[in-house]
């Protein structure tokens, strides 16, 4: 496990443990960030680490000292990554990690501590994760529609479905009988595979006995090229979907010809030059993949990048808010925090405005998102 400190730390305060009467100001707000930066999911904790380079340094005039922690995907890890940033570290944000299973974990944590956490990844929100977790990417529902209305548009009727056998793909086929369901679509057959697989033959075979008009990937990172490359390998001619966890160039690389075609669903990040001036996401793309591009080469932007870009772009809102009421390091600057995240709207970042409530934890609209094809290797606008 790699820890990194990111910026300077001026003085590290001692603070109390949670329940100890006493509690330290610090003249610096502490963030704790567990990302997935080496195993299968290692494409999408990347870029969001990378990203980090071009957040603030200070915000309202106080310093920043962001701690990063690779937990390779696993909960278990993500847990203790979670749990030193409480003890350890004595956290007043929290973000974390990269894909749903080990969000869950840390968004439990965050809630017995009472510490603000911003989840890099989708994840169910519940009454146990609803009061100090705020989710980052874009909801399920809202990337789903936008896939059921293209499908509807182009006549499909009959969908087959391979996804991840976790949360993650739980919440896909979940959204589709929810959403696709009543719009007149039917999933005909159902798939899984797990994130470390390296063969979908078996699945991949099902599914193209099953004929359905078209297919929809539930899985993320470059894993996600994995269904797309065997289904054409074995001649299926139907349009494939993938889900926002897909974007990002690495699909493209390693699908190649076989991304060719693929619909997908993104961020507006992917494609901020082709947004009119009025889209209020095309500022902060722009800014964010003029940086990511210089420093990592050209075509490496990526969504997931702008996750972790984007809770900075949020943070530049709310910290000054808090900062009216507390002081970093005390429960109270938590609180206002917290209290901020609902209060502060129309907050413009990469991937969507956010407009945070005490129900809606994903606060985002239809503002948040942009559907893609793959055209000679490259990005394109989907019609």
């Amino acid at each position: 496990m790699k820890k990194a400190f990111l910026s300077a730390a001026a003085i590290v305060a001692t603070l109390a443990l949670p329940g100890s009467p006493a509690v330290a100001q610090t003249n610096e707000i502490t963030i704790g960030i567990t990302v997935t930066t080496t195993g299968p999911a290692a494409a999408l904790g990347i870029p969001e680490r990378n990203s980090l380079d071009f957040v603030p340094k200070e915000i309202g005039g106080v310093p920043i000292k962001i701690i990063v922690l690779d937990d390779g995907g696993d909960p278990t890890t993500a847990t203790t990554n979670a749990r030193r940033f409480v003890t350890e570290s004595k956290a007043d944000i929290i973000m974390g990690s990269s894909t749903t299973p080990p969000t869950v974990a840390v968004s439990t944590v965050a809630n017995e501590a009472g510490i603000p956490h911003f989840g890099l990844a989708p994840l169910p929100i519940n009454e146990a994760r609803m009061k100090w977790s705020v989710a980052m990417p874009q909801p399920i529902p809202i990337m789903g529609k936008v896939l059921y209305e293209h499908m509807k548009a182009h006549g499909i009727k009959t969908v087959g479905y391979i996804g991840y056998s976790d949360s993650y793909g739980d919440l896909w086929v979940n959204d589709f009988k929810t959403q696709a369901v009543p719009m007149g679509l039917t999933m005909v057959t159902e798939e899984r595979y797990a994130r470390p697989d390296t063969s979908v033959a078996g699945q991949v075979l099902k599914l193209v006995a099953a004929n359905p008009d078209a297919i929809l990937v539930g899985a993320s990172g470059t894993a996600a090229a994995l269904p797309q490359s065997a289904l054409r390998e074995r001649g299926y001619k139907g349009l494939i979907y993938q889900t926002h966890g897909a974007a990002s160039m690495d699909f493209i690389r390693i699908a190649g010809a076989a991304a060719e075609g693929v619909i997908m669903a993104s961020g507006p990040v992917m494609s901020p030059e082709t947004q009119p001036d009025s889209a209020l996401t095309k500022k902060p793309g722009l800014a964010l993949n003029t940086a990511y591009e210089a420093k990592y080469g050209a075509n490496s932007r990526s969504q997931f990048a702008g996750h972790s870009y984007d809770a900075f772009e949020v943070l530049k809102r709310v910290v000054p808010v808090a900062l009216k009421k507390a002081k970093p390091g005390t429960p109270e600057f938590r609180e206002a925090i917290r209290l901020a995240l609902m209060s502060e709207k129309e907050i413009a970042a990469s991937q969507g405005v956010y407009n945070f409530t005490e129900k809606d934890r994903y606060g985002l609209d239809d503002r948040s998102r942009i559907i893609l094809t793959v055209k000679d290797g490259k990005y394109v606008p989907a019609k």
